[in-house]
């Protein structure tokens, strides 16, 4: 059980932290959460981490007063359990004073914190969590708070966040400038590189990579899970970190790394999945069962990953734009799919109940290529009964007609800023 006084130096410290002036750049997702701030739900933001979901909870502060903080990560309250919980509320008051909303960073790491939480909210409270892990929403909340939350996704800098970051700002007009054009190309190939860490963008230290990869491995996995086989697992990760955005099985995988059966496989996807370090596509199909049992492709959260993944393996530059697109539409909150048939189509975009959009990714149309890169979109198209088709390229910009449908070609940059 951990001590009053422990409480007191560790709270009366975060305030202090938190409520240092700093310059930051502020979140896209900011303004859509400050809608949900007098709603009576709980606010859970989940996410990689190291992030930004810290300093979006402090850009949330920014705009509000009555609150008070905790970080749960905090090595000195290691001892904290559930029956501590009360404690803590009494220390909160004393240095806060009555309040109206709380926020707890990473508040998973304390075994039974939901019940709390909904006493909190019982009494009228407004709390917003943060987690570095999904199974805060679909194990801890899933069962006791069903429908008294609404959740985020906090994903690292999107290419207009980056931007902010670099101080740079782009307006429409600028995509006919050939001098802001060419600015803009160098500063995309820079992101999809260095990614968009807020840290890491900072100090462009590898070192921190290396050790935000590192608690993922054995604090969100090895340790949650009670992980034995601590050498294969991050032989997997590696593997699929050199494999993103191509097809794999989990039987193929299990050979690989030399596992007994694919189940456990599937179950170390999963938990990468949790960690939002990796994400997982399946093949589109009107058929559940051939959708789970058809070869899956598997994408990467962030850039800055590959050069602590593997052997500094850096995926081709084709690769690199797919995977780009991907996490923007995850970073949208898009259901996605990809297309196999005669020919193959990398994204078709989940709206509702129906195929809302069908997108192809490559570096440059040209003669080699060109066939197959809009018969594969084309069928994708006809199979969903869309009328428009997107091919995102580097640099490429142009629309093409063909039986009635439209194709527009548009440069990676371009899209990014437009969504």
């Amino acid at each position: 059980m951990i001590s009053k006084e422990v409480l007191r130096q560790v709270v009366t410290r975060q305030k202090e932290e938190i409520s240092k002036k700093t310059e930051t750049v502020e979140r896209e997702l900011l303004h859509e959460i400050l809608k949900w701030l007098d709603d009576p739900r709980i606010i859970i933001l989940t996410g990689l981490r190291r992030c930004g979901k810290s300093t979006l909870l402090k850009q949330i502060m920014e705009k509000k007063r009555d609150w008070c903080y905790v970080n749960f990560e905090d090595e000195r309250l290691l001892d904290f359990k559930a029956q501590d919980f009360e404690m803590l509320n009494e220390v909160l008051v004393e240095i806060y004073g009555p309040v109206k909303i709380y926020f707890f960073d990473e508040v998973q790491n304390i075994d039974k914190f939901e019940a709390f939480v909904r006493r909190l909210q019982d009494e009228n409270k407004k709390i917003i969590i943060t987690g570095s892990n999904a199974t805060l929403l679909s194990k801890e909340f899933g069962t006791k708070l069903t429908g008294r939350y609404k959740s985020f996704e906090v994903y690292p800098f999107s290419f207009g966040e980056f931007l902010a970051f670099k101080k740079i700002e782009i307006s429409k007009k600028d995509f006919y400038s050939i001098e802001k054009k060419v600015m803009l190309h160098k500063l995309l190939e820079e992101y999809l590189v260095a990614g968009g860490l807020p840290e890491y963008l900072k100090n462009k230290d590898i070192e921190y990579v290396k050790t935000v990869y590192d608690n993922i491995v054995y604090k969100d996995i090895i340790t949650r899970y009670a992980i034995r086989k601590e050498k294969i697992m991050k032989e997997l990760m590696n593997i699929l970190a050199t494999q993103t955005t191509l097809p794999f099985t989990y039987n193929a995988l299990k050979r690989t790394v030399g596992l007994a059966n694919a189940i456990t496989v599937k179950e170390y996807i999963f938990y990468l999945s949790n960690t939002f370090l990796f994400f997982e596509m399946l093949k589109f199909s009107h058929s559940l069962k051939q959708q789970l049992n058809a070869p899956r492709k598997i994408y990467l959260i962030d850039p800055a990953f590959y050069q602590v993944c593997g052997t500094n393996f850096t995926p081709n530059k084709g690769r690199n734009l797919e995977n780009a697109v991907f996490i923007q539409l995850k970073r949208e909150g898009k259901e996605c799919y990809y297309f196999s048939q005669k020919g193959e189509c990398d994204f078709l975009v989940k709206d509702g109940a129906k195929i809302s959009e069908a997108i192809q990714v490559c570096m440059t149309i040209d003669e080699n290529n060109k066939e197959r890169e809009i018969e594969g979109l084309k069928e994708a198209m006809d199979a969903c009964n869309l009328h428009e088709g997107l091919i995102i390229t580097q640099e490429q910009e142009e629309e093409i007609r063909i039986e009635k449908k439209k194709i527009k070609i548009i440069p990676l940059g371009k899209w990014l800023l437009e969504r």
